[in-house]
């Protein structure tokens, strides 16, 4: 009989979504799994802003606590989710391949508004990267919070007189609801590792990590890395203002990375692009965000810890 893979994830669409796809991988390597379902702090209080219950390992802390209870085998997460300081004996050993990175906006009326500046809307997101690059290109709006899974989301967009609500387009392409799309936000600096899975085991567990790394996609794997690399040298945590994305060209030699940090009601803004060879880009994370500190980004860092 093959080993049977315990499989811990969240309750939500989309988390079992994710789950269920790093299941199909292990069960295509010849592989029996099994999903096991924790509810997160930020699955059972849907009302405190998400920035208000401290960001870090709201989504997280269930999982690990699973994991090194050996409750499960591994856990699923959206990448973005994780701390980039993980002081637990824990590992990222895989890093699935990237969705859409890209932020979205689901705008049950259309768009038509943006496009008048007359118009003071009501957008809705818990993020404050969002608000803030929302706010610095469109500053007359307003924001309001949202909690919820992202069907929950979806219903009160369209329940409430909100002109619209942003979305990891991800999230919503790989449950099939990227329908409710109505623009795709190509100028809004996505949260780092937005769009990509990690797969989390114990870092003594040398059989998992071993199976656990045919997963891992190398592209991705790079490009997250970076992006993570910036938020820990800002010391910065997820909840933070702070966008990065990273990418190679076509011909994969070449590694791009754009990031962002601003003052969360984007009255303010720091932006950096840099590029590398991807085979020498370790590093251009750290260098980035050096260079965003020196800018002066760093009163915005210690505004965020206040």
């Amino acid at each position: 009989m093959a080993d049977l893979i315990r499989i811990g994830t969240r309750e939500s669409e989309l988390a079992t979504w994710q789950a269920k796809n790093v299941a199909g991988k292990l069960e295509a390597l010849g592989f029996e799994t099994e999903l096991i379902f924790v509810k997160s702090e930020g699955d059972i209080d849907l009302t405190t802003p998400l920035t208000e219950m401290g960001g870090k390992g709201v989504f997280t802390k269930a999982l690990d606590d699973a994991l090194l209870d050996n409750q499960i085998d591994l856990a699923v997460h959206s990448y973005k989710d994780l701390p980039t300081d993980n002081p637990l004996p824990l590992v990222v050993s895989a890093v699935c391949k990237r969705e859409d990175p890209r932020d979205s906006l689901v705008a049950p009326d259309g768009i038509d508004f943006l496009n008048d500046e007359t118009v003071q809307a009501v957008i809705a997101t818990s993020s404050n990267r969002r608000r803030a690059q929302w706010l610095h290109r469109y500053p007359n709006h307003e924001i309001t919070n949202i909690r919820g899974n992202v069907n929950t989301r979806l219903r009160k967009v369209k329940e409430k007189e909100w002109h619209g609500a942003i979305f990891a387009a991800a999230g919503l392409i790989r449950i099939n609801l990227d329908h409710h799309i109505s623009d795709y936000l190509d100028w809004m600096i996505p949260a780092p590792a937005q769009g990509a899975m990690a797969v989390m085991v114990r870092e003594d567990d040398d059989k998992m990590i071993d199976i656990t790394s045919n997963l891992n996609h190398a592209e991705t794997n790079l490009c997250t890395g970076i992006e993570r690399e910036l938020l820990n040298e800002m010391e910065a945590g997820c909840s933070a203002p702070v966008g990065a994305h990273a990418w190679l060209n076509d011909s994969g030699d070449t590694l791009y990375l754009k990031a962002a940090a601003l003052k969360t009601d984007g009255s303010l803004s720091y932006d950096i692009e840099l590029s590398a060879p991807a085979k020498s880009a370790g590093g251009l994370g750290r260098k980035a965000a050096q260079e965003l500190l020196s800018q002066g980004a760093d009163k915005l860092v210690e505004e965020m810890k206040k």
